[in-house]
């Protein structure tokens, strides 16, 4: 793991020799952020809904999606998500090791994206399956393996979807993606992207997070202690986004620029690829004095992990709900301690490939 004295502090801004620009600094992050007429987020060519979207139309997609977002649909999906919570740490082995990401965190993911969808538990393992693909597609680099991998998820959507077209919208939450009339009635193309855009990322992202949150409860045995007494709702997400600051699982974003400009004085022509890095920038010494000290209440207002501006993360309360519940279960039924020398290796796709655990 590296330590605050092993932080060297990098340009806000560098390009490779491809042109690339990468937004290292937490202000220059920012300012791209929330400058999308100058950093279009229409940076694939792909239909990405709303991500991938930009000005009016972008607004238009968010609002229909942000209505499943808010305060009081997660009071009513809460029930559901605690109690999936509560049955996968259940089946966590004590005194045995586990890996947070794979035995713990990926199976967590399906399981409660697909309550919250509503989408059959027999499905889970074919989830689990093609998001393991999904990595490996998108390390390999390779398009063919990549779009295979898309038209595998499409087929799993179209599965899903086909036998709601005749619903009444009422049954669960993909019945009323369907059938809402928000944006008028939304084609297949528009649905299979927002479903993925939902469960694509999603479910490798939380799968993640959990092994940054175990990781560091593992290390911090009085943080555990403090939460298992029982703490407010914001007082664990407040616990848990610092680790996510630490250790951000959310690497990157893609944006594309419009016009030429610079970022902190390095020219960026119209047409470049412009990469915001969260990790360095939720680490950046100019805002945090020490990137790795644990201030959960200190660092709130500068955290970064969820992004910024108007392309902020739409599914951020789900995510803290999840995390917040699979906390709670975890440290309900025992302890952890790091295994080993808990030696981790990045993955490529940010967070860590394995986070060995035991349970005590």
């Amino acid at each position: 793991m590296t330590t605050a004295s092993q932080h060297q502090s990098l340009p806000a801004a560098t390009q490779d020799r491809h042109g690339t620009v990468t937004v290292h600094g937490h202000a220059a992050a920012v300012a791209v952020a929330q400058d999308p007429q100058t950093f279009s987020n229409a940076v694939s060519r792909h239909l990405q809904i709303p991500n991938g979207l930009d000005g009016a139309e972008h607004r238009r997609y968010r609002a229909l999606i942000d209505r499943y977002f808010t305060p009081e649909a997660m009071a009513d999906f809460a029930p559901a998500c605690q109690a999936v919570a509560q049955r996968i740490a259940g089946q966590l082995p004590l005194g045995t090791v586990f890996d947070a990401v794979e035995d713990l965190g990926m199976r967590f993911a399906v399981e409660a994206q697909s309550a919250w969808l509503g989408w059959p538990v027999e499905l889970a393992d074919s989830l689990v399956t093609w998001v393991r693909e999904n990595q490996a597609a998108t390390r390999s680099g390779d398009p063919a393996r990549t779009a295979q991998v898309a038209r595998d998820f499409d087929r799993i959507i179209h599965s899903l979807i086909e036998p709601r077209r005749n619903s009444d919208g009422s049954a669960d939450l993909t019945d009323q993606l369907i059938h809402d009339d928000a944006a008028g009635q939304l084609s297949d193309e528009y649905i299979v992207s927002i479903l993925r855009n939902w469960t694509g990322g999603d479910l490798a992202s939380i799968a993640q997070c959990t092994g940054v949150i175990l990781h560091h409860l593992a290390h911090n045995p009085r943080i555990s202690a403090r939460i298992a007494q029982g703490v407010s709702d914001a007082e664990v997400d407040a616990m848990v986004e610092e680790f996510l600051r630490i250790e951000d699982p959310f690497v990157s974003n893609r944006r594309v620029a419009t016009q030429d400009t610079h970022i902190a004085g390095c020219p960026v022509p119209s047409g470049t690829r412009v990469v915001i890095n969260w990790a360095d920038a939720n680490r950046d010494p100019e805002v945090f004095a020490d990137p790795y000290a644990f201030d959960p209440h200190g660092n709130a207002a500068a955290n970064l992990v969820y992004g910024i501006g108007p392309h902020v993360c739409p599914g951020r309360p789900l995510a803290r709900l999840e995390l917040r519940e699979l906390t709670r279960a975890v440290l309900a039924v025992g302890t952890p301690q790091p295994a080993g020398d808990s030696a981790r290796e990045e993955a490529p796709m940010g967070g860590f490939r394995t986070v060995p655990v035991v349970l005590t």
